[in-house]
């Protein structure tokens, strides 16, 4: 009991670092969504892969290459301390960035999936009553693509609650400030702290059981009450 309470803080920090990810993904993930999901252009392969590269790249290069850009060193780094003050690197919103960044092509390939499923015709059907593309996009395609939407957030949060390698890289491992679950896990592991390490690795099975569990009884009901 002892040994939870002391890791209440990495869990709730963890926590935090994953819904925040989420929040930063949903945004760009439903525009770029609606435009990979229906429309044809020059270049949208090219797009739709270099969107997907987090998914393949070993999670260390894709903190690498984001701890450069964003750190004072680089120039959206340098914009962002000159025009806010916000220095991202070694903070929790640097994890959750880094998070974010990780998780993003498993929100976006799900929300792509489930516009797709969207008989078009609906839309066209918005938009010769007066709706505009993105009225329509609101009023009728999204809503219609609730379920799949929310699997996605639901699989990118629980990605985003095991992220290790880059938001090593981009936040470190400070304790109390950007020690996530997965970066405790690791830190009680070499410290030799078998019992503690296999307490947090339970803990982290629970959480992503409970997620998609989740996320697969929210679909469900989503569906059931579009069909009713």
């Amino acid at each position: 009991m002892n040994g939870l309470l002391a890791d209440l803080p990495v869990l709730l920090l963890s926590l935090k670092v994953a819904l925040v990810a989420v929040i930063l993904d949903l945004p760009p993930a439903l525009l770029l969504a609606r435009l990979l999901a229906r429309r044809r252009f020059p270049g949208r392969a090219l797009l739709d892969t270099f969107l997907a590269l987090p998914l393949v790249l070993p999670p260390v290069a894709t903190g690498l290459i984001l701890l450069l850009l964003i750190s004072p060193q680089g120039a959206p780094g340098r914009i962002l301390a000159a025009s806010t003050g916000l220095e991202l690197v070694f903070t929790w919103p640097g994890a959750a960035l880094a998070a974010g960044v990780v998780a993003f092509p498993l929100m976006l390939r799900s929300v792509i999936q489930a516009l797709e499923a969207v008989d078009p015709r609906l839309g066209q059907v918005a938009r010769t009553l007066g709706a505009g593309r993105m009225k329509a996009f609101w009023l009728v395609h999204l809503p219609l693509a609730l379920p799949g939407v929310t699997g996605g957030v639901l699989l990118a949060f629980a990605r985003a609650l095991g992220e290790f390698g880059a938001t090593m890289v981009v936040a470190g491992s400070i304790p109390g400030r950007t020690r996530t679950l997965p970066l405790a896990l690791y830190h009680r592991f070499q410290l030799g702290d078998d019992t503690g390490a296999l307490r947090l690795a339970l803990l982290s099975a629970v959480l992503a059981f409970a997620v998609l569990g989740l996320g697969r009884l929210a679909e469900r009901r989503l569906r059931a009450r579009m069909e009713a």
